[in-house]
């Protein structure tokens, strides 16, 4: 059984785009999509990042829009996307051996507040029977297996803003345990009124509410929390042994990853980054590799005060103060919560294909003495073939995925 394991199909649906190409063009224009948000208003913080043309009825039909969530509708549209840009067809392998694993950070919030209402009116009975079934995590990854036919393991991972990674990581090893031939993974996360308050009440995100373009600003000396986004990715992981086999083209290798816990405060990252650290070790660790291998950084990058610098400190380490090209992906497309780590490894999938490190946007100045190579203004040519996408959440949960060249 081969030791390698390929991505051969991508399903994006983002702030960005609905398909690979237009992720990449609007990425490498290095423009916040932060704008003010209709149903934010009212609220402190009034601005996000947004799936915009995004129209579920026209994708899934009236019915299974009404019976799903929005996360589950962007978790369900990226899949089938993954498995159609992987050319994966019914009788490639068994549907026993193809298995689902999706990040979502928490319960969907969206469509609670209509059922709380009537039930603290004290009308249960009005409570609509679909409320829990549309909300609880589990259940994009079990409408993703519904849809594509796959039996075999199905279950989501929760480790907040790093769940999306995690579910890659956990796919890795299904697939080299020999559980799976074929493994969708990712993430999927949207935001509601509720989530947008509670991290606005913990005073995490962004209060420039009056220029929303500039409010996301990873590393930035000036920065001041993150831009809450949704959106969905999910890659289609193989043994590569097994993609060439069905004449599969791999897109890259999911060669390392590593995870870890800070076991050191509630939200906040170990100042030091040790946690972070321990994982980034792992994946090289878990590939074979050397840091002075990767060729490029996709950083976590939140914009909050505390996250970037303890990411800062621990990049600075590990590269021994020369971090590879970094860029920060929520400077563009916000932070998708438990989807972001999914996104952004797709994002290092098509920078390796490329060879191009997209630019940060609304960089500055960096914290004097935790500088890194952040790229910014524009694309950068670069020839590298071994990448890190590092996620890290609350609770201290940190993972960090390894992807390189074919």
């Amino acid at each position: 059984m081969g030791r390698e394991v390929a991505v051969t199909g991508l399903g994006l649906i983002t702030p960005a785009g609905d398909t690979p190409d237009t992720n990449w063009k609007t990425l490498v224009r290095g423009r916040s999509l932060a704008a003010r948000n209709p149903e934010f208003e009212g609220l402190p913080v009034d601005i996000s990042c947004d799936v915009r043309d995004f129209e579920p009825q026209t994708e899934l039909g009236p019915r299974l829009t009404r019976r799903l969530d929005r996360f589950a509708h962007l978790g369900l549209v990226a899949a089938r996307r993954a498995v159609a840009d992987a050319r994966l067809g019914i009788g490639d392998c068994p549907p026993e051996r193809v298995g689902v694993v999706l990040g979502v950070g928490s319960n969907s919030l969206r469509t609670y507040v209509a059922e709380f209402t009537r039930l603290g009116e004290g009308r249960p009975r009005a409570v609509s029977p679909l409320a829990l079934p549309r909300s609880v995590p589990n259940m994009v990854a079990g409408e993703i297996a519904l849809d594509v036919g796959a039996r075999g393991p199905n279950f989501t991972v929760s480790s907040a803003c790093a769940s999306g990674g995690t579910a890659l990581g956990v796919a890795r090893g299904m697939l080299l345990g020999g559980m799976c031939d074929v493994v969708l993974a990712g993430g999927s996360d949207s935001w509601s009124r509720m989530t947008a308050t509670c991290f606005g009440q913990m005073r995490a995100l962004s209060s420039r509410t009056d220029r929303p373009e500039r409010a996301a600003r990873p590393f930035d000396r000036d920065r001041d929390g993150f831009v809450l986004a949704e959106g969905a990715a999910v890659l289609v992981l193989e043994r590569l042994d097994h993609a060439r086999a069905r004449g599969a083209r791999p897109r890259a290798l999911l060669c390392g990853y590593g995870a870890s816990a800070d076991a050191h405060h509630p939200t906040a990252p170990h100042p030091e980054g040790r946690g972070a650290e321990q994982a980034v070790r792992q994946a090289l660790a878990d590939a074979g590799r050397a840091p002075e291998e990767v060729g490029h950084v996709n950083a976590h990058g939140t914009a909050t005060v505390l996250g970037d610098a303890a990411e800062a400190r621990m990049l600075r380490r590990v590269f021994a103060a020369a971090p590879p090209a970094v860029t920060a992906s929520k400077s563009v497309v916000g932070h998708a919560l438990g989807a972001a780590g999914a996104i952004e490894a797709a994002f290092t999938v098509l920078a390796l294909e490329r060879q191009e490190v997209p630019p940060t946007a609304n960089l500055a100045e960096q914290d004097p003495g935790h500088e890194l190579d952040v790229v910014t203004g524009r694309p950068r040519a670069a020839r590298f073939d071994l990448a890190l996408s590092t996620s890290f959440g609350f609770g201290g949960q940190n993972a960090a995925l390894l992807l390189s060249t074919v």
